[in-house]
């Protein structure tokens, strides 16, 4: 396989993933909304609590697709990082 190939399939993977957290997003905002509305209609208060909870999936699952696996976060930056230090170690010169 060659590099556009796997720059391709790199690019494709990471576009998935950011509109995978999109959706994710998109449906915590409607089903919070919806449940938020039932306890409000019912006098109260526990659409907090899932809200939470699943905001915190939200969160986790946002900081893996932006940070750790998104371009130039913190993964990209280690990575490179390491392939400049194994071109030098085989690299005499």
């Amino acid at each position: 396989m060659n590099d556009s190939q796997d720059l391709e399939r790199t690019a494709r993977r990471r576009a998935g993933a950011k509109l995978g957290w999109l959706v994710h997003a998109m449906v915590y905002v409607c089903v919070n909304l919806l449940l938020a509305g039932i306890a409000f209609a019912a006098g109260r208060g526990w659409a907090i609590y899932p809200a939470l909870g699943w905001g915190l999936g939200l969160l986790v699952h946002g900081f893996v697709v932006f940070i750790v696996t998104g371009g130039g976060g913190v993964y990209a930056q280690l990575v490179d990082h390491e392939r400049s230090r194994l071109q030098l170690q085989r690299d005499p010169w």
